[in-house]
């Protein structure tokens, strides 16, 4: 074993892979992060004749080096099963002179699947690998698709249990059904009144409160996390930016070793950063373009070097990218910040107590890989009916986002290297945003009569996570206050 992981913020010690996926958020409040980043130890040209659980493999054993290839073959076997519903798992679609990398056809159709399909796998193993006979309580916020995504993979999971946060209000109608609707008896779910931001925070502050921790330990439960900030999460999410670049030398869009771009809709920073390891690891990528909704902080810090979250909190169609702390960020900072752990916690704790902070001129210039671009409500709804118009293709309004943002890189920069958009949920999921877009306004008022509507429209099967909550009963229906959620992880123990 020679992977080390340790915090962004210096005072979490050094573990192997399969505790920093236990511990998921570090003692000092930091992220893990690699001591050493690895390089790929395979040619570009290679990646195209494998599928993806072999793809999967041949990255995370560079990361995850402390399990077994038994082990991590028998975690990706779990993981990438029949639950997709394409035998490809992530299929890469042209659509005129678009590129774009399908990330959602798991259980709860989002990308988020293609990571928490194999974390409780990667997690459960870890038990079992350093001894721990303790249960593991997974608490997570969830701007819309996290939550359900790690419902579903925990789900009745032996030694887990999980408590999903949500922003009541704050995500589609069906994200909300998808998780409100889960039967799993060591799940349960409950809307927050606030925001995701509001989310998360609570999450942070129940996972770095020592009365919390003692208390759940006299319980026999330890806490981790299904949020990217989990190293776990993380991980796989660098496979299939690997996948994609196999996919296009395989369909000949390029040659083994040509650049390519990525534009990936950001929120959380988690998915792009992801990206922009997998580059730093070897994978011939160009620019990451990093799409924003109205909720632009991550814009205006690329282009400006200052992350500042004091504006207002703006309610799109794409609320999985409405966010305001993006949680991933601190981890490309303590890199940009040369590893220096004690730069990266001033940082942070100037966010924390005023909301925001300056990065030096030093530190901009390593943001050289990133190109920032944003798309208002009306350009979203404009590149879904134009794309439609174009090739039949219908695209939800997170793709929408990322599709703009390339439309302004090729303008702003000239580059024509081929570049892949990054399409990281269903249409189906947002159905009601889509189909506004594409035929105006609707007397449909319905979700599920929206639902089929798109279908005829699209010509598309209805997703089985669409159908499947129909007529399904809801299970979790407490809503709760911001300062109220630690008591209710409390209330929850006795029942999980």
């Amino acid at each position: 074993m020679s992977m080390i992981y340790q915090s962004t913020r210096g005072k979490g010690g050094e573990l192997s892979a399969s505790m920093a996926i236990i511990r998921g958020l570090s003692d000092d409040g930091g992220l893990f992060v690699p001591k050493t980043l690895p390089s790929f130890d395979f040619k570009p040209e290679e990646v195209s004749s494998w599928d993806y659980r072999e793809t999967a493999f041949r990255v995370m054993r560079l990361l995850l080096d402390d399990y077994s290839e038994e082990e991590l073959r028998q975690c990706i076997d779990r993981a990438y099963d029949e639950k997709f519903d394409t035998p490809e798992m992530a299929p890469l679609q042209k659509k005129g002179d678009r590129f774009f990398l399908e990330l959602f056809h798991g259980k709860t159709i989002a990308f988020k699947d293609m990571a928490l399909s194999i974390l409780p796998h990667l997690l459960t193993t870890a038990l079992k690998k350093n001894g721990i006979d303790r249960k593991i309580l997974i608490l997570t916020a969830t701007s819309g698709d996290t939550g359900k995504a790690a419902l579903a993979g925990f789900s009745d999971v032996p030694g887990t249990a999980i408590i999903v946060f949500y922003p009541k209000g704050g995500v589609s109608r069906i994200q909300e059904l998808q998780m409100v609707t889960e039967k799993g008896k060591n799940t349960r779910v409950f809307g927050v009144r606030g925001n995701f931001d509001d989310c998360q925070s609570g999450v942070k502050a129940i996972f770095n409160d020592a009365s919390m921790q003692e208390e759940l330990s006299k319980q026999g439960f330890s806490f981790s996390s299904a949020n990217s900030i989990n190293i776990g999460r993380l991980v796989p999410q660098i496979v299939y930016y690997v996948y994609a670049y196999g996919r296009m030398v395989k369909q000949g869009h390029i040659k083994a070793g040509d650049k390519l771009n990525f534009s990936v809709p950001t929120g959380n920073f988690g998915n792009i950063l992801a990206a922009w390891y997998a580059k730093r690891m070897g994978l011939p990528i160009g620019t990451l373009i990093c799409a924003s909704n109205q909720n632009n902080v991550l814009y205006d810090f690329l282009r400006s070097g200052i992350y500042d979250k004091n504006r207002p909190f703006i309610l799109t169609s794409s609320p999985s990218m409405d966010i305001l702390i993006s949680s991933n960020l601190e981890r490309l900072i303590y890199h940009i910040a040369g590893e220096d752990a004690a730069k990266n916690s001033a940082l942070m704790a100037s966010l924390r107590e005023t909301g925001r902070y300056e990065i030096t001129k030093e530190m901009e210039e390593k943001l050289a890989d990133f190109y920032g671009a944003f798309a208002t409500e009306e350009q979203v709804a404009e590149e879904i009916r134009g794309i439609y118009k174009e090739t039949g293709y219908v695209i939800d309004p997170h793709t929408a986002v990322a599709a703009f943002a390339q439309d302004c890189y090729r303008k702003e920069s000239s580059d024509t290297t081929p570049t892949v958009i990054v399409s990281t949920a269903s249409p189906y999921k947002f159905a009601g945003s889509v189909y506004r877009a594409i035929q105006g306004e609707t007397s449909l008022t319905d979700d599920f009569e929206i639902v089929d509507a798109l279908h005829e429209l699209s010509k598309t099967d209805i997703p089985a996570a669409v159908s499947e909550i129909r007529n399904a009963g809801i299970v979790h229906q407490t809503v709760t206050d911001i300062q109220d959620m630690p008591k209710q992880v409390l209330t929850s123990l006795s029942a999980l």
